[in-house]
């Protein structure tokens, strides 16, 4: 036995002194031996193990996590959206004025191009991300080959499925939740998410390198002692300019850097969740002498075929560095897809 309280332990003990100094009638016996048994199951478990009581313990905290996420999803979208159009704002009234007055048509031409490009971009991406389903599993009984059964959903988890706490659901393909989507990554809107994250670095990257002169002539102007007169607009300006840079250059950093460990994933052809398990099916292997292969893995090129849906040449353009709104392979139910287990086509 193992009891969870002092004071459950010592109550037990009372009742049982009770029981033996005091000659009780046999039909009391009885509901006190009943009552005896439900302290007991309060706090005994034959499978109870140091885990089960760790994730008990957190469990409070796991819950004011899941709630302040759901809650506040819409507030972190809401300053994607407002952070991302500042950004485009101060391009539009501050940069673009000087690239048209100091530029040379060649550079003007590939800064216009570049810049919406970016922006077509990212904001395509962001808003499929955000209102793509990520998939989920059939409700109803079917023929599916499944791997397990969810405990709270209790409904059979295909290969890749995992429940989410926010959701209150399982995801197919399962990545993980991301609030400032407010949504699940998953089996059909995880191309979007990076899609969304890989052009917000380039964007975020190209504004901070391009407005790095204008960013220390603006640091330079406000920090001077003896300062010019200058007018509340080259004040606003000059602000501007610096919020951008630090904005765009912190983001770039942090969000340049998921980008790359997706990347990392990708390339071998698992999820966030299954990186961890990979790893301890690896550990667990290694000690017996065996070597875990990822049967989720066709290779590291064709991984990212399967990933960008891309199927003859024409759509490394089309698909990736174009808004394109295909699905993914197959239904996220099944993953044996036996062409993909070849080169899909010469590299």
């Amino acid at each position: 036995m193992r009891p969870c309280s002092t004071v459950m332990h010592l109550l037990l003990r009372c009742m049982r002194g009770c029981c033996r100094q005091s000659r009780m009638p046999r039909r009391l016996r009885r509901p006190l031996s009943y009552i005896n048994l439900i302290f007991k199951s309060l706090y005994f478990n034959s499978l109870t193990n140091s885990d089960v009581v760790f994730d008990s313990i957190l469990e409070p905290v796991f819950w004011m996590v899941e709630i302040v996420t759901r809650w506040f999803g819409m507030v972190f979208v809401f300053l994607v959206v407002a952070l991302t159009s500042s950004v485009i704002f101060i391009a539009y009234y501050c940069l673009l004025p000087l690239v048209l007055q100091t530029y040379s048509p060649v550079w003007i031409m590939w800064h216009v191009c570049y810049g919406h490009w970016i922006i077509v971009m990212i904001a395509f991406h962001y808003y499929k991300a955000t209102s793509t389903p990520p998939g989920y599993p059939p409700k109803m009984k079917t023929d599916v080959p499944f791997v397990s059964v969810c405990k709270k959903c209790i409904i059979p988890k295909p290969a890749r499925s995992h429940h989410c706490g926010i959701c209150k659901t399982c995801i197919l393909k399962m990545d993980h939740h991301c609030p400032w989507l407010n949504n699940c990554v998953g089996h059909y809107n995880h191309r979007y998410f990076f899609s969304f994250c890989l052009f917000l670095t380039m964007g975020c990257m190209y504004c901070s390198i391009s407005g790095r002169n204008l960013f220390i002539d603006a640091y330079n102007a406000i920090d001077e002692v003896s300062q010019p007169p200058y007018t509340n607009k080259d004040r606003m300006f000059h602000k501007s300019i610096i919020y951008m840079w630090v904005l765009t250059s912190t983001v770039s950093v942090a969000l340049g850097a998921l980008t790359l460990w997706h990347a990392i994933l990708i390339t071998r052809g698992e999820t966030s969740i299954e990186r961890h398990i990979n790893n301890k099916e690896t550990k667990r292997l290694a000690k017996r002498g065996k070597v875990y292969r990822n049967p989720f893995s066709y290779g590291k090129i064709n991984n990212w075929k399967v990933f960008f849906g891309v199927e003859k040449r024409s759509h490394w353009l089309t698909r990736i560095f174009l808004p394109s709104g295909h699905t993914p392979y197959g239904d996220g139910l099944t993953w044996d897809i036996y062409p993909l287990k070849k080169d899909m086509m010469p590299v």
